[in-house]
This record gives C-alpha cells, structure tokens and sequence, in this order.
C-alpha cells in the first residue's frame, strides 16, 4: 500500500511532491521520503522521516531544499522495520535516487553479488538491491538512465512500480511497471508519475495509465513509452478530475451503484503487488507475516455485518484449501463468552472502517489471550483496528460512501483468499496448485466486469420483487453466506424482509413459507453441491414457490412457469463466492429504485457503528 510521486518541471517540485504525498496518506506508510536534484549544487539532496508525511514537511522546512527534479514516496514495511534508514528513496553512489512498490524475490541473490562488487547497504529492504544494479549499469557499461532500467528489470522477480532519476541526467524520470500500478500525470512543460492519479489532482486532470510491463521516460515535453516486447507504444490520455472523483458519483444515479460498478477497478487494486504470475507475496502482510504465519495451526476470526459474511466464507476456504480449522464469530457476541484459545490460533479482524465499536472490543480481549499473533483486514490504514493490530493486509476498496457495503466487501473477500493461500502453503499445498489458484485470481476482474453486464437482465428479475414483502435466499455450502450477504442487502435498501438458509436445511421450516407470493433466490454454481441444489429447489417448485435463480450456464437449469433463471458465466470454482456476490447487489440496488427508497443513506442505519 506505498504511495509514489515524481515529477519533472521549469519549477520547483518539492511542494508539488510533499502535496501528493499528504493525498496518498489514506492509502497506509509508516515512513516517508524525498530525493530532489538540487538547483543549487546539482547533487542529489534527499530527505527522510519515520511517521507522518507531517513529519517530512518539518524536515523539508529545516533544510530549505528545492529542486525541478524529484521523487517522493511513503513506504509500509515489508522488509525491515519500519524506520529512517529503511524509507524510501533510496540512494547508489550520489548518482542514481529511487523508489519503489512492491516485492523483489530474488533480491538476496543480488545483495551477495552486490556486496562482492565493492556496494555498500544502508537498509533491510529488497528496494536497495534495485538502485545499485541500475547504477552499475550506468557506471560500468556505460548505459543511460533508461537502457540501465531496461536491463534491470529483466533480472527482477517479483513486483514492482519503479521511479528512478539520475544526477547526470536532471531532465528525465523513468518509471517501470509489474504487479503495481503507475499513472502518467500530463502536463504542459511538466510531466508527473504517481501509483494513484488522486496524488495529482492538485496539478493536472489528463492521466496515462500504464499497462504491466511497459516502462518510460518522461522529460519536460516528452512522454515515451515501450511495453514489454521493448516496442514504443502510445497509450491513451484520460481526462479525469482526481481530486473529486472519489466523493461524485459521476454519470451514476447512486454512490452505491457507481461502487458496485468500481468492483473491477478496485479488484484490479487489491490483488496488484500481492500476487505474481504464480503465487502469493507473502510479505505484503509485512515484516512480522511469514513468523506469525509459520506458528500457525488454526484461525478465529470476528467480525460484524457484511465483514461477518466474508468470515464464513474464509472459514470455507481454509477447511477445504488449506486444510485449517476456522472459528468465526459475531464480534459483538466473542468477548461475553469463555473464549478457549488453542495453541497456535491466529486472530482475525475484519472492518471496512476500523472503527467497529464491537470488532475493536473482541481486539482488545483477544490481546489479553493466547493469540499467535492478530492480523487486520480493513480499508483505512490510519485506523484504530489496523493501528492496534500486530500486522495487517488493507484492501484497496477506496472510498465507500454507499451505507450498503459492497466494493469494500469483494475486496474483503480477495485479501482473505490471498491469507488463505499463503497457510495453504504450510499445511501441503503444493507449487502446482497454487499456481492455479493464482491464474484464477488473476481472471478475477474480468469476471466481475462480464456478470455486470447483465445488469438489464437483473433489472427485469427486480420487477417482480418490488412488492413482495418477505423473500428467501438460498444457497449450499460455501454459497450460504454469499445467500446471506444477498439478504441483507435487500434488506437494508429496500427494507423488504429477507432470511437466508442453507438450502438443505428447507424441509427443517422454512418450505412452510413457500407459496406463490414469496420469492425465493438462489445461487447455484456448477459445483458438487449442484445436484443437492436442485433437490431443494425442485420443493420449492412442488409448493408453487416463485424460484429465481442466479445459475451456472453449464448448470443444466431449465427456466418454467415456477423457475426465472439467469444464467452466470461459466468461472472457476474458488472465485464463484466472490464473482455470485454481484448479481444479488445489483438486484437489491434495482429494488430499492423500483421502491423510490434512499438507496445511498437506508433508514436508522449508519456506516461506521462507533458504539455498541
């Protein structure tokens, strides 16, 4: 969750750089730095702090430095701890300044080879190992700053969104992309580079989004890029006003629904830098991650409301992937009982805010008990939950603003999936499979984007809901929470009363509901809980129950008088929680507007619960 800031002008950058640092605060960092190429002495002048971006500005003001040159950066630690000598930028020779997002794998390798050819290393960090190899390149062969790029990155394994400059070459920024995301600022006589356009917003609203491996040059008037075959390409100008896009909802009737269609984006986001072409980078849980996870033997996670769906779905990736015992409770329930801790259990929070009043209460009782450790999952890195936690994994979700969760909860459910994979790891999964499930999670995405196409359909689907007064979601298995998340959108925005229930379970009560004016929806997947599935629905037709149900389009469904079926594209079973999730909040979104409710601020409910 590192933020980057470049830029090149006729003026001095460092308060546009100090600016763009304060934007990206939200994203999470302990330390923060700057490298400028100083007017005065043409050397590199760099400066660093431990904390608050606050805290860079007071060093800045000391020193006085300025420069139409420079990078900026804020770092959360994942290698080595968190302090001034381990921030970014780092430094080679007083020749070469760079940043950096992202993992490098094979960096002790390189540290040994580096070490033996007469570097020197100030830092912990796999980033240092980065801006020697580049500096060698220039020193010993002779290359210019972006040939030295070029050749670097071909060697790195791992993640990265690079910004480097050059003492020797005080015109020119070059930026390298894989795993991590970087965004051209356009400018006139300037140019920028940023991980997020939002870091911008005070400088420029035209933004070129860099693809995975392209790597370019940006000068004064001149913006060049190559993609990964090392052929120059042209990539499109995206007009964008980044300071308030975050807060309008834009062509969108509802925060909500713009959030709904942002999954794909913010998807994208969670999972860049975190996964490579084959498996999990475990260390962006940070530097305390791979110890605790190595004493690991079972999970506990709580949480509340929609984090507590993403739980029972977690519990079902970790029995059936990695083969681990999981216990979920509700948050406001775990800390009024005799809580038995097995040795070995790590300690789970789930919140979008980090300020659930009843998740932080179950943090500070778990604290007092035999945890291995205890990890966060939230979306506010400045956050009591994040701050109290001993490590944590922030999804990138942004800002939520709709009261109905539903970008904060797919992203969720994407860090929960990465956690899972790397126990998996420990308990006997083997290269093979993890592979697989990574190909998949890399589909993840463009998934989303093909069920939200469907969106018309759907919307057909919520005529015949908007005056109903009760309905029944169900599904089996790993789908039951995904049932239950459905629920409660429709409940909380279109204040229909909605119950789910494992399918299995409707001859133990709830078919007694069944009839003709009770909608029934299900979720059904083309997995081996499938022909179960259809048992259970097939009672619910014998009763002339209303069934409509969200259907793998392999499943062998047929639509009836009794049956409404949309049919789901054909995804890999471990993202089938994830990617089912969508269909029902779009057809709770669509109920709510056939309803004339406020979709965006439901009644008596609030988005953050500070209390009890």
């Amino acid at each position: 969750m590192c933020g980057i800031v470049g830029a090149v002008a006729q003026r001095d950058v460092s308060g546009i750089l100090l600016e763009g640092l304060k934007r990206l605060e939200y994203r999470g960092y302990d330390s923060a730095g700057m490298a400028l190429v100083d007017d005065t002495t043409q050397e590199l002048d760099c400066i660093k702090a431990l904390g608050k971006v606050e805290k860079l500005a007071e060093s800045m003001s000391r020193r006085h430095v300025c420069g139409k040159l420079g990078i900026a950066h804020t770092r959360w630690a994942t290698h080595g701890v968190p302090s001034e000598r381990n921030a970014h930028p780092h430094i080679s020779r007083n020749e070469i300044a760079l940043v950096h997002n992202g993992i490098i794998e094979n960096y002790a390798s390189f540290r040994e080879e580096l070490v033996a050819a007469g570097y020197t290393f100030e830092s912990e960090t796999d980033t240092e190992v980065i801006v020697h190899l580049i500096e060698q390149a220039c020193s010993e062969k002779g290359l210019s700053l972006l040939d030295a790029v070029k050749q670097t990155v071909e060697r790195l394994h791992g993640a990265y969104g690079l910004c480097v400059i050059r003492r020797s070459e005080p015109d020119k920024i070059v930026i390298a992309r894989s795993g991590s995301p970087l965004v051209i600022g356009v400018g006139i006589g300037e140019n920028f580079v940023a991980s997020d356009a939002l870091a911008l917003g005070q400088v420029t609203d035209r933004f070129i989004y860099l693809e995975e491996g392209d790597i370019a040059e940006l000068t004064l008037k001149n913006i060049q890029i190559w993609n990964r075959e090392n052929k120059k390409i042209t990539r499109p100008v995206t007009h964008i006003k980044s300071d308030i896009a975050e807060v309008e909802k834009g062509d969108y009737g509802h925060f909500m629904l713009k959030e709904i269609y942002e999954q794909p984006t913010v998807i994208r986001n969670t999972l860049s830098g975190r996964i490579s072409d084959t498996h999990v980078l475990e260390e962006a849980f940070g530097v305390k991650a791979r110890e605790i996870f190595d004493q690991v033997r079972s999970v506990q996670i709580v949480a509340c409301g929609t984090s507590f769906h993403a739980a029972m779905i977690t519990k079902y990736w970790l029995e059936n992937i990695a083969k681990m015992p999981c216990s979920v409770d509700i948050a406001s329930d775990y800390r009024y009982r005799n809580i038995i801790v097995q040795p070995g259990t790590l300690f789970v929070s789930i919140s979008q805010s980090g300020e659930t009043a009843d998740t932080l209460a179950a943090l500070r009782y778990a604290k007092e008990l035999n945890y291995v450790g205890c990890l966060a999952i939230c979306n506010v890195a400045t956050s009591s939950l994040v701050r109290e936690s001993d490590f944590c994994l922030l999804t990138a979700a942004g800002r939520e603003i709709g009261v109905a969760s539903t970008k904060a909860f797919t992203t969720q459910l994407c860090v929960l999936l990465l956690m899972t994979l790397v126990l998996a790891r420990r308990t006997g999964m083997d290269e093979k499979t993890e592979r697989r499930y990574i190909s998949d999670l890399n589909t993840l995405p463009e998934q989303v984007e093909k069920v939200l196409k469907l969106d018309d359909a759907i919307q057909n689907i919520a005529k015949n809901l908007m005056n109903k007064h009760h309905a029944l979601f169900l599904g089996r298995g790993i789908q039951y929470p995904v049932a239950k998340e459905g629920a409660l959108k429709l409940k909380e925005i279109s204040y229909i009363h909605a119950e789910a229930y494992p399918a299995g379970e409707l001859k133990h009560g709830p078919l007694a509901l069944v009839d003709d004016s009770m909608p029934v929806i299900a979720v059904a997947p083309n997995d081996e809980l499938l022909g179960k599935l259809k048992g259970n629905l097939a009672e619910v037709s014998a009763r002339g129950g209303k069934l409509f149900v969200f259907a793998d389009e392999s499943s062998g469904f047929d639509s009836d008088k009794s049956t409404t079926l949309l049919h789901i594209p054909n995804i890999p079973e471990i993202l089938a929680p994830i990617v089912y999730t969508i269909p029902l909040q779009l057809l709770a979104y669509h109920v709510a507007i056939y309803k004339g409710t406020d979709v965006d601020h439901p009644r008596n409910l609030a988005k953050s619960v500070t209390v009890e």
